[in-house]
């Protein structure tokens, strides 16, 4: 195709992919455009679709991502960040946001032009996530802020505008606690080693972590690794700008998957190491189920406890943003996932003729109330003397059903998975709306990283022994059961808002579902978790044992699926749920999750009720994906 035949968008995008392989010093880095989420994979950038108009502010923006993306690939060596990362959450969460500083300020030290498309960038991004809406400490991610701080100290550039107050929230806090490590980062910006033990050593003055996480090897002294490298065949998507912080919640939570066996689950006592910490605590429960579940957990229920509850909250998704708020998020999401809504809705659709067929009407005739029977209105004008008659329809055991979707709000879950999750939740919600069965949406995450207020309450009494828990827990109702789909639509977008999503507390969660589940009068109770990982919550596990939320959600499922009529099945996401429960499948992308949703809850509609006490599920199992 000739130039002449070339409209002015695609000669941009030809020319930003040209940018991209020159600036990332990469000449068969593959560039594509589409609607899903920017990202870089090995050598494929996937970058936003610019518009034909191409409005200025727009060019900046698209421009700058791939610039990040870019400078990524060119000063950015994964195998030695890997390295040196820290353990938990949140450190590593602010260990990647200070690595992409580094980086993209490398670029814009150098190049004026660069640097203008990095604000761009970032100043739409942060418009984007509604920091200017940050009214406390709690709703601001403090990844992002120490990253917003460290961009402003190594280039000079001011925080945009739409993030200032955000990060005035947590200024004085960074400033006082790591002003010495700030300025140990801006001289180190060239070498990767020294800047990552900088940024470790912040890390622990910000009170993230215990320690450094161990120390450098002799190679690491020596800046092995500092050369340039290219992102291995296996980098995920999380590792644009847009998703590093997340995508390293999920990295832990998927590294804590190598467990050491069952004893180290009965070693109780000696689990507090980095390892644990660090994730979710699997390490020390992956053995097999217990002999006698019901007798362990009746002896471990009271091991398992909340510093206080005085700070959690179960809340509306209405009352977390404004309306005009949740309709761009709402907005937002349909736009991120128009291609992939065809799909699910085929799915849908396929479920919703499984289930129609099941619902063959019955009658019961010649009754004293009830609806008037027409058919049978021709003897009583031909005999007066003989009554009306009367029918009503009989209820079945399938309408007679309501199924309740909890899904995971942890940071691991931002991304893609997220948007994901709440897509299949709305449409099939909509479709058991359809079939007459009723639909509950819920989800679960804390309401502040570092424990909130929770945190501060147990420091402020002198930091008692067996805190419990540490941290405030949000539990989130997007739709409830007798709401109808379409007043509650909007709600979903809400799983997009940035600063929503934080650590996850599972067991706790899945007892408030449970609860809201048994106070419904349906006669069938269906429970479907979704989730990409272990319960992880860096302030409660850095005072109990390593397995401290893992143990409690076993016992939690444990008494659900010996003792509960509720009908409990899990969804993990990249993570091996079946070691929890006993239905569940695992997927390894986000992308299957909605036609495993629909295909798992046909099954259990093709299946007779559960019976009553123990949930009839003793001698059954799911299919594992893969």
């Amino acid at each position: 195709m000739s130039n002449r035949q070339e409209g002015p968008a695609d000669i941009f995008k030809r020319a930003l992919a040209g940018a991209m392989r020159a600036l990332s010093d990469d000449r068969e880095l593959q560039v594509s455009f589409g609607p899903e989420s920017p990202g870089v994979r090995g050598n494929r950038a996937r970058m936003p679709v610019p518009g034909r108009d191409l409005p200025t502010e727009e060019v900046a923006q698209i421009r700058g991502i791939g610039d990040s993306m870019a400078l990524r690939l060119r000063h950015h060596d994964e195998k030695l960040h890997s390295r040196l990362q820290p353990v938990g959450g949140t450190a590593r969460a602010v260990f990647e946001a200070a690595e992409q500083a580094r980086v993209e300020a490398i670029g814009a030290n150098r190049m004026a032009g660069v640097a203008q498309n990095l604000s761009a960038a970032l100043d739409e991004r942060c418009r984007a996530r509604g920091y200017a809406r940050v009214r406390d400490r709690s709703e601001a991610p403090l990844a992002d802020v120490v990253g917003l701080i460290l961009r402003e100290k190594l280039t000079g550039a001011p925080i945009p505008e739409s993030a200032r107050r955000m990060v005035d929230l947590w200024r004085d806090f960074i400033e006082e606690k790591g002003s010495g490590d700030l300025t140990r980062l801006s001289h180190c910006v060239d070498s990767q080693t020294e800047f990552a033990r900088a940024a470790r050593k912040l890390i622990v003055d910000l009170e993230l972590a215990d320690d450094e996480s161990g120390e450098l090897s002799d190679d690491e002294e020596n800046g092995e690794g500092d050369s340039p490298q290219s992102q291995p065949e296996g980098q995920g998507e999380g590792q644009s700008q847009d998703g590093e912080a997340q995508e390293a919640d999920g990295a832990s939570q998927a590294e804590s998957e190598e467990g050491v066996g069952e004893e180290s689950a009965e070693a109780e006592a000696g689990l507090g190491g980095e390892k644990q910490v660090s994730g979710s605590g699997e390490e020390a429960g992956k053995g097999k189920r217990p002999q006698h579940p019901n007798l362990a957990n009746d002896l471990n229920e009271a091991l398992y406890h909340a510093y206080t509850h005085q700070f959690d909250e179960v809340v509306e998704a209405v009352d977390l943003c404004d309306g005009e708020e949740l309709t761009r998020l709402r907005a937002h999401l349909d736009q991120q996932l128009h291609h992939l809504q065809s799909v699910i809705g085929r799915l849908a659709n396929r479920l919703q003729r499984r289930l129609l067929a099941k619902q063959n009407r019955s009658w019961e005739f010649d009754l004293e109330e009830g609806m008037l029977d027409a058919a049978r209105l021709a003897r009583v004008v031909v005999n007066p003397v003989l009554p009306l008659s009367y029918k009503r329809e009989r209820e079945t055991d399938f309408r007679d059903t309501v199924v309740t979707l909890l899904i995971d709000n942890s940071g691991s879950m931002r991304g893609r998975p997220i948007s994901v999750a709440a897509m299949c939740a709305d449409i099939l919600a909509r479709t058991l709306e359809r079939c007459s069965v009723k639909v509950e949406i819920l989800g679960f995450t804390t309401r502040a990283w570092k424990g909130g207020q929770s945190r501060e309450k147990w420091l402020a009494d002198g930091k008692p022994a067996n805190a419990g828990r540490l941290n405030d827990l949000r539990h989130i109702v997007y739709k409830g059961a007798d709401t109808p789909w379409r007043r509650a639509r909007k709600n979903l977008g809400l799983m997009l808002r940035e600063g929503l999503l934080k650590e996850n507390i599972d067991g706790e969660a899945l007892q408030w579902a449970h609860t809201r589940l048994l106070a419904r009068t349906e006669q069938r109770r269906i429970l479907m978790v979704i989730s990409d990982g272990a319960p992880v919550d860096d302030s409660t596990l850095s005072v109990n044992p390593g397995n401290y939320l893992d143990r409690h959600l076993r016992q939690v499922i444990e008494k659900i699926e010996n003792r509960s009529p509720v009908e409990l099945i899990a969804i993990g996401i990249g993570h091996d749920v079946t070691r929890y429960y006993r239905r569940a499948v695992t997927i390894v992308d986000a992308e299957q999750l909605g036609g495993v949703m629909m295909e798992k809850l046909a099954e259990l509609f093709d299946e007779k009720p559960a019976a009553e006490g123990r949930g009839g599920f003793a001698g059954r199992t799911l299919r594992r994906a893969g």
